[in-house]
């Protein structure tokens, strides 16, 4: 599952996603595309994880900034 799947998730959906960021839900959708397609790969834009923190420092939604990053598993 991709950070953004996670997230959009975590946020209640799509449209709440986008109502959250202030943009529409295709905008959100983007996320999930793969770059060849037009989309961010799975990632979230800097400006989009600025505007869920801002949600989330209002009570919104629960989303830290780690939800934003994988957590890497350390090799033995």
């Amino acid at each position: 599952m991709t950070v953004a799947k996670q997230v959009i998730d975590k946020c209640g959906g799509i449209k709440r996603t986008a109502e959250l960021c202030g943009q529409s839900e295709s905008w959100v959708y983007r996320w999930t595309y793969p770059t060849s397609k037009g989309g961010t790969g799975g990632r979230i834009p800097p400006y989009a994880q600025h505007a869920l923190l801002e949600a989330a420092s209002r009570g919104d939604v629960d989303i830290t900034p780690d939800d934003f990053f994988p957590k890497m598993s350390s090799a033995s």
